[in-house]
């Protein structure tokens, strides 16, 4: 049964009507408390719950190992210490030039505009980053504009976060006709997972604002798993594409989430389905609290591999890993490259 409510309420208000208490995640989806709670509640200790309704809406009731809800439901394993898991496995720290500035790539940098998330993904590499010490505001900009103006072979941003489709429409606009007046910037990205998890977030200003920008409008949005994509999300996302904004979606490989050929192949078709175009398939990020999600190199081999098999080349993501200190994302196929 399609639930329209959530079709029908505007982004903000879904936003700002997030399950934050496991408790009430369990009883949504009438699952036990026994097993699941008294670990998740420690856990929220740590890195809180955050969770949209409409995305809830997307998960089977009585299911604990539905693929949505381990993503976001806090865990016990999550409080494990394991060698080689950190707060920082991205060396972000070093790359932080000035507040809201992580420039790691030649070509292109990220600039962190709100530390806010619509939903908590277990396995953020960023759920230990320090964002109120990092956040741009209004009076940032000019020492922004000179540090571009100094790196001569930037011509991308990526908007990152947190989430930047947390902000308000006013907000982001602001920020992307600031960077428009830069002649060196051809291109912005977006990364975002508010269009999957809240998808009534491509409204009509948004589209508008995205579509008559100078610059050529990448958006980057965060699925993992087909059953994230139900129709309508999947139209939300169609509205862009028709607008000529390239949508191309990047995963990460999770272990009892998507750790499997078929559910990969899945979710290229459907994304297609969609207009978005398979980008990145990320190897575990080794950040503190999420080694349950890892995946043994073995058997990501195998994986991909039967990908390649059941899959056009067009529909295959680039299996990578991204190395702390390395100027590009590091191709992996083959055990010996792990």
């Amino acid at each position: 049964m399609i639930n329209y409510l959530f079709q029908e309420q505007n982004w903000q208000t879904q936003l700002s009507d997030l399950i934050t208490n496991p408790q009430e995640l369990l009883d949504v989806l009438e699952l036990s408390h026994d097993q699941l709670l008294s670990g998740a509640q420690f856990a929220a200790d740590e890195f809180r719950l955050r969770v949209p309704r409409a995305f809830v809406e997307k998960m089977k009731k009585g299911n604990p190992l539905d693929p949505l809800l381990l993503q976001v439901l806090p865990h016990h394993l999550e409080l494990e210490e394991h060698a080689g898991f950190v707060t920082d496995p991205l060396g972000e720290e070093q790359a932080n030039q000035q507040p809201g500035v992580l420039h790691k790539y030649k070509s292109r940098f990220l600039l962190t505009l709100t530390g806010a998330c619509a939903v908590h993904c277990r396995y953020c590499f960023r759920r230990h980053f320090p964002y109120q010490e990092n956040l741009p505001k209004n009076d940032d900009w000019a020492n922004i504009k000179q540090y571009i103006e100094q790196q001569p072979d930037i011509n991308e941003v990526i908007l990152s976060g947190g989430d930047p489709l947390t902000l308000s429409n006013r907000k982001l606009q602001v920020w992307i006709e600031r960077l428009s007046t830069l002649p060196q910037i051809k291109f912005l990205r977006i990364h975002s997972r508010v269009p999957i998890v809240i998808p009534n977030r491509v409204d009509e200003e948004l589209v508008s604002i995205l579509k008559n920008s100078r610059l050529r409008i990448i958006l980057v949005v965060h699925s993992n798993h087909a059953s994230e994509l139900d129709d309508f999300t999947c139209s939300q996302l169609q509205q862009l594409v028709k607008q000529g904004i390239t949508v191309l979606n990047q995963a990460v490989l999770l272990k009892g989430v998507n750790d499997s050929a078929d559910v990969l192949v899945d979710l290229s078709y459907r994304l297609f389905d969609a207009g978005v175009m398979p980008y990145y398939l990320h190897v575990l990020d080794k950040v503190k609290g999420a080694h349950h999600f890892d995946t043994p190199a073995q058997n990501i081999d195998l994986i991909y591999k039967k990908v390649l098999e059941n899959l056009p080349g067009y529909l295959v993501p680039k299996l990578v890993r991204e190395i702390a200190g390395e100027k590009n994302k590091t191709p992996l196929f083959g055990a010996s490259t792990f």
